[in-house]
């Protein structure tokens, strides 16, 4: 079954990738007039590059995880089969 799943991983990630970028464009746009500044400019400030890495990460991670999740409870309601691991044993 994680081969039916994967490819449906993938394109779900890709499109969580896109959400997760427009929602950082909105919160940035709130925070600052300009363009959020990327690692490849010449010239910017690092507090701001600094702000904007760890916002893009944050929301980046939240979307992609909620959407690999809510994929993966779809998956198993309809196939009856959870494509992924248990939760792990307690130390």
């Amino acid at each position: 079954m994680k081969l039916i799943f994967t490819p449906i991983s993938i394109v779900l990630g890709l499109l969580a990738g896109l959400v997760g970028s427009k929602i950082f464009e909105r919160i940035w746009s709130l925070v600052d007039d300009q363009e959020p500044p990327k690692a490849q400019h010449r010239e910017f400030s690092w507090p701001k590059l600094i702000a904007a890495l760890l916002v893009e990460g944050a929301i980046f991670k939240l979307v992609k995880g909620l959407t690999d999740h809510g994929a993966r409870q779809a998956f198993a309601k309809a196939t009856g089969t959870w494509p992924g691991e248990e939760a792990p044993e307690p130390k």
